[in-house]
């Protein structure tokens, strides 16, 4: 049996919540993953501005924003707040 390798993580989520929406949309798997890349410092699809943002924001604590795609093409975000108490993953518009 092989172990799996996952990517270190780089912070706090705190509590993790998903909508409904995003449920209804994306798989569990798909969310699981963008969870851990999340995690791990892998901001997905932003704009370069918001990677540094995102960079700047684990030395100074404040949000956290990353973009992906799930299989089916559906985008999602992951935002964490800034004192790491929470993360949520959503559809962009029903922020």
């Amino acid at each position: 049996m092989s172990a799996v390798a996952f990517p270190r993580a780089r912070f706090r989520l705190g509590r993790i919540v998903c909508t409904a929406g995003l449920q209804s949309q994306v798989s569990t798997e798909d969310i699981l993953m963008g969870i851990q890349r999340h995690q791990a410092g892998g901001w997905g699809d932003v704009a370069a501005s918001s990677k540094t943002d995102n960079d700047h924001a684990l030395v100074n604590g404040t949000r956290i924003l990353s973009a992906y795609r799930a299989g089916n093409g559906t985008k999602f975000w992951l935002i964490t707040e800034a004192d790491r108490s929470s993360t949520v993953a959503l559809l962009p518009e029903e922020y």
